[in-house]
């Protein structure tokens, strides 16, 4: 079986002791391939070079999150600009709104989201997007580039049944995490997993974020990693009732198809 992690925050600091090792038990689970998520102007770049040293293994976004939206100056543009003048970096973003926390203000967010809208006409890549408590808007703006855009994935998606349609219907991808298994906020999404069609579907970690809440036994960390992407695929396997294989398998084509990866580097 074969996975690949379209959302892995792997420049996060918590990785710095053990990088190496979270990338071989990565490798022994199974994961063939990863896409580092570059979502702040310290981190895009961070996310390249990583890519780097991995050819082949590690890929890489470039963008800024809702969250860092008040840095999106002229000089970061051009600096995202000059990060997806390289191969390695295979989709824009992570970038959108985000009106639940509000860390950048939201013209802001609107602002350093339309900049990055922009980058995704102009190369032609794929859109890693990130909506929380913002649909009406995101869609809005979404729909001011209606028929420029090449295909976007609704990363770590948590919403409701209307917004996953709202989707859907534009015929974009949808990335499922670990909040699948929680018991809390996730349960919604058991339900709505099996709407998903199977080329459109695709699955993340968002480490070190998101630990799935179902992991037996618990480990006594809250870091999830690459590692646990395993358990995810097992849990919505069940939810739309399929196989393992066949969940693991359709998510892998579609990944690489998504973001145009080449067969990943034999063993």
């Amino acid at each position: 079986m074969q996975l690949i992690d379209i959302g892995a925050n792997l420049t996060h600091d918590s990785f710095d002791p053990d990088r190496d090792a979270v990338l071989q038990r990565a490798r022994d689970a199974g994961i063939v391939q990863m896409v580092v998520t570059g979502a702040s102007r310290e981190h895009s770049p961070q996310a390249l070079k990583l890519a780097q040293r991995h050819p082949g293994e590690l890929f890489a976004t470039a963008g800024v999150h809702p969250h860092h939206a008040s840095e999106y100056t002229a000089e970061c543009d051009a600096e995202m600009r000059a990060l997806h003048a390289h191969a390695e970096v295979v989709a824009v973003g992570e970038c959108g709104l985000d009106y639940f926390r509000d860390f950048s203000p939201r013209p802001s967010q609107r602002r350093a989201f339309e900049l990055q809208l922009q980058i995704a006409v102009e190369t032609k890549k794929p859109l890693f997007l990130h909506q929380r408590d913002a649909h009406a808007d995101f869609m809005a703006m979404m729909r001011n580039f209606d028929g420029r855009l090449g295909p976007a994935v609704v990363h770590c998606f948590t919403g409701t049944r209307a917004e996953l349609f709202d989707y859907l219907d534009q015929d974009w991808h949808i990335g499922i995490t670990g909040w699948l298994c929680d018991e809390r906020r996730g349960q919604h999404l058991r339900e709505l997993v099996p709407h998903i069609p199977a080329d459109r579907l695709m699955i993340e970690t968002d480490s070190p974020y998101l630990l799935p809440r179902t992991v037996k036994p618990a480990p006594s960390h809250r870091r999830n990693e690459p590692f646990y992407l395993a358990h995810i695929v097992e849990e919505l396997a069940r939810d739309r009732g399929e196989s393992i294989e066949v969940t693991a398998a359709n998510a892998t084509a579609a990944a690489r198809a998504f973001f145009r990866l080449p067969a990943p580097p034999a063993v």
